[in-house]
C-alpha cells in the first residue's frame, strides 16, 4: 500500500530572476508560475541563506564516496525531519529520523569524533533510569559507545551500539529505536522548494529487516532497508525494541545496517554516480608525470608541510583531511565537492577556487577539474538554465527535482565568475607545471570562454561583465555572494540588474593577462597583444567607474545604469587579487579592510559593520568567509602588504582552534572577537567546505612567498614572511616544473630565512628579500 505525499509539486526556487521582464518561455516549466511584481521582494528577502532549517553547527559529519551522514553529538536525529541531519546520497536524504531510547530515556552526550572521515564514534552515558521493578540504574552507570561507519561502494551505513555496564549486577535493558525515511530532495530540506509529488510506501517488515520505499516522479524507486542484528525482541511500524542483557562489568550490543537502494524503472534515465578515488597513491593521468601526486599530509597530497606550531599543523591536517573527504570523481576525473551537507556536488566557482588554493599541494585535481568543467561548457542559449555558449557551469544536481526538470541545476550556469576563473586556474596550473599540454588540450574551450566574455558576459558592450538572470528558477545574484539580498546600495535597498561586480571585473582583467601570456608562449603574439590591450583599457575604465572617494575603496558593484553600490565590502579586497588596482588605491583598500568595521578580529567581514544592511549572521551581509579572506590575502601579497597577510593567517588559524576538530566552516558570524573571544557559529554553515578547507594551505603558500614561474623553469620565493605564531616551516616535495624541492623557512629578528635543502630535477630557485619592518607590517 502506498500513499501520496500531502504536499504539492515544486514551486519557484529560492532566488528567482529579479528582472521584471523575465523570459516567459519558462512559464510552462513544471512548477513554474508567473512573476508578479510583489514576488521579487518576498522571494529575495525570505531566502537569504543556504538553508532555512534549524542549526547544524554541532554536526558530526562522515562521508565515503557519494553517501554522507551527519548527526548531532548525541547521535539522535529528530523524527520531525525539520533539520539537516541524516543519511544522504544523490541529492536525496534517505534516513531523516533516528532516535534511540533506553527505557524511554535518551542517553546524554559525552564526546563525539569523526576523525577518520568515514567513521564517527559517539560516547554517551545514561541519566538516572527508573525501572518498573522499583530498581534504578544510577546516573553514568552505563557507557554507550555508538560507532557509525559508511561504506560508499555498498551505499551502506553500519551502526554498532555497545553498552558497558559499570555496575556489578546484571541488567536487562529495553532499547527502542525509531526510524524515519523521508526521501526528500536536498532543495526541499533546505526550505527552498516544496516536495515533489511522489508516492511513499508504508514501511514493511521482512524477517529482521524494515524497508522504507518511495516511488519518485522521476521513475526511480528509492528505498532504505534497516537490518537488525540480533533479532529485535519486538517490532513496531517504524522501529524495533531490543531486550539487551548486559552482565555486570560486561558489554553487550547490537548492530543496525542501513542500505540505500535506487531502482531505476524501465524508460527512466540512469542515475549518474560520482565516487571518489580512494587510493593512497594517485596515478598520473594521460601519461603526464607532472600531475602525479604522492601520499602526504595524511591523504592524497604531493607536498607536505610541518611547522613549529602544533596549532597550525593541526589546522593544516584538518584542512587536507577535509579536502580528501570532499574529493569526488566524475567521468573518471577528480574534483572537490563544494561542501556538506548542502553542496555535495560539482560546482564551477567553488571547485575551481579550491583547486586554485591547493595548486602547491596537488596539481592533478586542478587539471581534472578544468577537464570536467570544459566537458560541460555551455553550448546553447537556454534561459531556464541560464546557459550560453562558452559559459562554465555553476552547479550540477541529479536528485528527483533535477531529473524532473523542476529545478535548472542539470547543470545550471548561473555564475558570472566561473568562466574567467576557469581561465585563471588554467594559467595558474601552467605556472606550476611548466608546460602547455593542458592549454593545448583545452584550446577550443579557452576560445569559447573568451568568446562568452565578449558576446554574453558583456552583452551590452560597455566593457564590463554583468549578470541579469534569465531563469525564473535561477539565482538572482550570480557572483560568489549569491544570496538574494546580498547586493544592496548604501540605503540597504536591493540592487537592480544588470549588476556589475567589482571583483569579477578584476577576474576578467587577470584572465586576459594570464591567457595572453599563454598565447604568446604558444606563438600567438597578436592574440596576446589584443588581450593585454583590452586589459589595460578595462583597468582605466574600472578606476573611473568603481573607485569611491567617499568609501576610500572600490564600490561593491554597479547596478542598473551604472549606479555604484557604495557599500564597503570584501569585494573591494578581492579586486586586489587581479592586480587591476593602482598601488595607491590598493593600499587604501587594505587600510579599510583591516579597520574595525571590516576586520572583526577573526577575519574580514563581507560588508562593513557600519553599513545599513549589516547583519553579523546575514549569509553575505556581515559574516566572515575564510575563502574570501584567502583571496583577499593573495591580493594583499600582490601589492607587497605581507604583514596584513600574516594577520589574516594568524587570525583564521586562531579561529579554527575554537571550532570542532580545528575545522574552519563555510563562514561564521561577523560579531567582533572582543565580545566572546571565540568565533560565533553561523547556524547552517557547511562543514567541511572545500574552499574553507583550502584557505589555510593557500594562506601558507602566500606567507612563504612561493611564486611559481615553471614555464621558465623557475621558482621565485618572494619576501617570505612568517607570522609571530611560526618560527619554522618545513616544506617537502614541492613540485614545480616537473622537479621537486625541499625548503626550510626560519623566522628570526623580524625576518624570514630560507634554506634550499634539496632539489630533484632541473629548477632555478631565486630567493628575493623582504622589506617588512620588525613589527611585521610593511611600511
Amino acid at each position: 500500500m502506498s500513499e501520496k505525499r500531502t504536499t504539492g509539486g515544486a514551486t519557484a526556487t529560492a532566488s528567482p530572476d529579479l528582472k521584471d521582464d523575465a523570459h516567459d518561455e519558462d512559464a510552462d516549466r513544471p512548477g513554474r508560475t508567473g512573476d508578479p511584481s510583489d514576488e521579487r521582494k518576498h522571494e529575495v528577502l525570505s531566502h537569504n541563506q543556504a538553508s532555512t532549517v534549524r542549526s547544524i553547527s554541532d554536526a558530526v559529519v562522515i562521508k565515503d564516496g557519494e553517501p554522507f551522514f551527519l548527526c548531532p553529538p548525541d547521535g539522535q536525529i529528530p523524527m520531525d525531519g525539520d533539520h539537516g541531519y541524516g543519511l544522504y546520497q544523490h541529492d536525496t536524504r534517505f534516513l531523516s529520523g533516528y532516535e534511540l531510547r533506553i527505557h524511554d530515556v535518551a542517553p546524554d552526550s559525552l564526546a563525539a569524533t569523526a576523525a577518520a572521515g568515514t567513521t564517527a564514534i559517539l560516547e554517551l552515558t545514561n541519566p538516572a533510569i527508573h525501572l518498573e521493578n522499583d530498581r534504578t540504574i544510577g546516573k553514568a552507570q552505563l557507557a554507550v559507545r555508538w560507532t557509525r561507519a559508511l561504506d560508499g561502494t555498498k551505499a551502506e551505513l553500519r551502526d554498532r551500539v555497545e553498552i558497558r555496564n559499570h555496575d556489578s549486577d546484571d541488567v536487562t535493558l529495553s532499547i527502542r529505536v525509531d526510524l524515519a525515511a523521508g526521501f526528500q530532495d536536498i532543495f526541499e530540506i533546505r526550505g527552498l522548494l516544496v516536495p515533489s509529488q511522489g508516492s511513499e510506501h508504508d514501511p514493511e517488515w521482512d524477517g529482521d529487516s524494515l524497508r522504507f520505499a518511495y516511488d519518485g516522479r522521476d521513475g526511480v524507486v528509492r528505498s532504505l532497508t534497516a537490518t537488525f542484528d540480533p533479532k529485535p525482541a519486538s517490532r513496531q511500524k517504524v522501529g524495533a525494541t531490543f531486550e539487551l542483557g548486559v552482565p555486570g562489568r560486561g558489554v553487550a550490543g547490537f548492530t543496525i545496517t542501513f542500505r540505500m537502494g535506487e531502482d531505476v524503472q524501465p524508460g527512466a534515465a540512469p542515475i549518474e554516480r560520482r565516487f571518489p578515488t580512494r587510493t593512497t597513491q594517485r596515478r598520473p593521468k594521460g601519461g603526464s608525470s607532472d600531475e602525479a601526486s604522492a601520499t602526504s599530509n595524511g591523504g592524497t597530497w604531493r607536498t607536505s608541510v610541518a611547522s613549529s606550531s602544533l596549532l597550525l599543523d593541526a589546522v593544516l591536517g584538518r584542512s587536507f583531511d577535509d579536502l580528501d573527504l570532499l574529493r569526488g570523481e566524475l567521468d573518471g576525473l577528480d574534483y572537490y565537492a563544494a561542501g556538506l551537507p548542502w553542496f555535495s556536488t560539482l560546482f564551477g566557482r567553488d571547485s575551481l577556487i579550491a583547486a586554485y588554493q591547493t595548486l602547491a599541494f596537488d596539481q592533478a585535481t586542478a587539471a581534472d577539474t578544468l577537464r570536467l568543467l570544459a566537458g560541460r561548457q555551455g553550448t546553447t542559449v537556454d534561459a531556464w538554465r541560464d546557459e550560453q555558449p562558452g559559459k562554465i557551469l555553476h552547479e550540477l544536481r541529479i536528485g528527483e527535482l533535477a531529473r524532473n526538470d523542476e529545478i535548472p541545476q542539470t547543470p545550471y550556469y548561473g555564475s558570472v565568475d566561473s568562466t574567467p576563473l576557469f581561465l585563471i586556474v588554467l594559467a595558474e596550473h601552467a605556472a606550476w607545471t611548466g608546460n602547455l599540454d593542458l592549454f593545448h588540450e583545452l584550446a577550443d574551450n579557452v576560445d569559447r570562454a573568451l568568446d562568452w566574455i565578449d558576446r554574453y558576459g558583456d552583452a551590452d558592450g560597455d566593457g564590463y561583465i554583468e549578470y541579469s538572470s534569465a531563469s525564473k528558477g535561477g539565482l538572482a545574484n550570480q557572483g560568489w555572494k549569491d544570496s538574494g539580498d546580498s547586493m544592496v546600495d548604501a540605503h540597504g535597498r536591493i540592487a537592480k540588474p544588470p549588476i556589475l561586480l567589482a571583483e569579477v571585473q578584476g577576474y576578467m582583467y587577470l584572465a586576459w593577462r594570464r591567457v595572453a601570456d599563454l598565447f604568446e608562449r604558444d606563438g600567438q603574439g597578436d592574440r596576446a597583444t589584443t588581450l593585454r590591450d583590452r586589459a589595460e583599457t578595462l583597468r582605466t575604465s574600472f578606476e573611473r567607474d568603481f573607485w569611491s572617494d567617499d568609501l576610500g575603496a572600490y564600490a561593491m558593484a554597479l547596478e542598473q545604469e551604472h549606479r555604484p553600490l557604495a557599500v564597503m565590502s570584501s569585494n573591494a579586497g578581492q579586486v586586489l587579487l587581479s592586480g587591476i588596482a593602482t598601488t595607491e588605491h590598493a593600499k587604501a583598500v587594505a587600510a579599510r579592510l583591516l579597520a574595525e568595521d571590516m576586520f572583526n578580529g577573526w577575519g574580514i567581514r563581507t560588508i562593513s559593520s557600519e553599513a545599513v544592511a549589516y547583519n553579523p549572521i546575514g549569509y553575505h551581509l556581515g559574516t566572515v568567509w575564510p575563502h574570501d579572506n584567502s583571496l583577499i590575502a593573495a591580493g594583499l601579497r600582490t601589492y607587497g602588504l605581507d604583514g596584513d597577510v600574516a594577520t589574516i593567517l594568524t587570525s583564521l588559524v586562531e579561529a579554527a582552534a575554537d571550532f570542532e576538530h580545528n575545522r574552519l566552516p563555510e563562514c561564521f558570524a561577523g560579531i567582533e572577537r572582543s565580545a566572546f573571544e571565540i568565533p560565533v557559529r553561523y547556524p547552517v554553515a557547511c562543514h567541511p567546505q572545500a574552499w574553507a578547507a583550502g584557505s589555510i594551505p593557500h594562506l601558507l603558500t602566500l606567507t612563504l612567498g612561493l611564486l611559481p614561474e615553471a614555464l621558465d623553469g623557475r621558482l621565485r620565493i618572494v619576501r617570505p614572511h612568517l607570522p609571530a605564531i611560526l618560527r619554522d616551516v618545513e616544506v617537502r616535495n614541492l613540485a614545480v616544473a616537473g622537479a621537486e624541492v625541499d625548503l626550510d623557512f626560519h623566522r628570526a629578528d623580524g625576518s624570514t630565512e630560507v634554506v634550499v635543502k634539496d632539489v630533484r630535477g632541473r629548477l632555478d630557485i631565486r630567493i628575493e628579500g623582504t622589506d617588512a619592518s620588525p613589527d611585521g607590517r610593511n611600511r
